[in-house]
């Protein structure tokens, strides 16, 4: 793969992260035009529009003069008529679309997807797609419809139509163009046959690269990762939804009554694991040099009721030039930090011992 190939499939990839997390008020004009026009491309007359602040709203209000029919909750999302009949107008200009990219290079369609679509797909599950999964099965049961909605597919034959030889009928043209201007325009949206509910963007959004491909995740330290007009928010560490005390004021008494395991772990990694060593009291059980990790050390603290945790260094250096300190739950039953990180990764003390070098 050539580098300017890949320095031209990373502008088209950034640019369209850019539509993803974009802030902007949301280009209602372009949006409505666009919805419009596919509404007719159905068979249908334009539909009244319906703004709203945030996703959250959307599944939690019906647009003023809807009796929506039973099938028209947004618990049965999946079984709305034009969700369906949208996504099969879509799938098959991609279905086109791969027949005529197929034949002409067989070469870029893969590398595509490698570089543009599955790094925007997996941005927005990281990013957009979290902000409504406290309401997680309402979502899980409409996600055929917000995976249609993902911007990944308009990247990528956006990608394809600019990085090759290929041209696309006028047809296709006009369709992806149409199916791509809400993605650069708006937020979600729910289309009913006479009205269309219509998200604005968020007002905030934080996130950080996670993978080799530029693919990024929601994640803020000290307050909400995603926030919208109407308060609607989500707290996010790397990746991982939490409470607003995990980011924001997170302690060691907070942390003590906190059942989940995952919350529990990001607020320490928030304070640090040094810090909340130190905080929390935990005594010290016995230390070893890290044979997995030459120069560093393994210190193995009492932490609950027959579970203790093992304090390590990680083997590779962050993005920005450090060495994380984590710590890793294990049995009460280990005295021996050696034996307790080789349990963590399925081996024997003297396995352990063994290793070159961990990562």
């Amino acid at each position: 793969m050539s580098v300017d190939v890949q320095r031209e499939a990373a502008a088209v990839r950034a640019e369209w992260l850019g539509h993803l997390l974009s802030t902007a008020p949301a280009d209602r004009p372009a949006a409505e035009a666009a919805i419009s026009e596919l509404y007719r491309l159905i068979g249908l007359d334009p539909p009244r529009f319906h703004w709203v602040p945030s996703p959250l709203a959307a599944l939690e209000t019906v647009p003023p003069g809807v009796r929506p029919r039973p099938a028209e909750s947004v618990d049965r999302l999946s079984e709305w008529p034009l969700p369906t009949l949208f996504r099969r107008l879509i799938i098959s200009l991609f279905v086109d679309l791969d027949n005529r990219v197929m034949r002409r290079s067989r070469v870029l369609d893969p590398m595509v997807r490698q570089l543009v679509r599955t790094p925007v797909t997996d941005s927005a599950r990281g990013t957009l797609r979290m902000a409504v999964r406290a309401e997680r099965e309402r979502f899980e049961k409409g996600s055929a419809w917000y995976a249609a909605l993902c911007p990944s597919w308009s990247a990528h034959y956006d990608a394809v139509r600019r990085m090759s030889g290929v041209v696309y009928t006028v047809e296709q043209e006009r369709l992806l163009d149409l199916w791509a201007t809400p993605a650069r325009s708006c937020g979600w949206w729910w289309p009913r046959e006479d009205v269309c509910v219509v998200s604005e963007r968020p007002v905030e959004i934080h996130t950080e690269v996670c993978g080799d491909d530029g693919e990024v995740r929601l994640h803020r330290p000290d307050g909400p990762a995603i926030r919208y007009a109407d308060g609607y928010d989500v707290h996010a560490w790397h990746g991982t939804r939490v409470p607003a005390w995990a980011t924001q004021d997170p302690s060691v008494e907070r942390i003590a009554r906190e059942a989940n395991v995952e919350v529990r772990r990001c607020a320490i990694e928030n304070i640090g694991w040094g810090d909340y060593i130190d905080r929390a009291g935990l005594r010290l059980v016995a230390t070893a040099p890290d044979p997995g990790n030459p120069g560093s050390e393994l210190r193995l603290y009492d932490l609950l009721e027959q579970t203790r945790v093992l304090l390590a260094v990680n083997g590779s250096v962050e993005r920005d030039g450090t060495r994380r300190r984590y710590g890793l739950a294990v049995p009460g039953a280990f005295d021996d930090p050696v034996a307790a990180a080789g349990w963590t990764y399925g081996l024997s003390a003297d396995q352990y011992a063994r290793l070159v070098r961990r990562t």
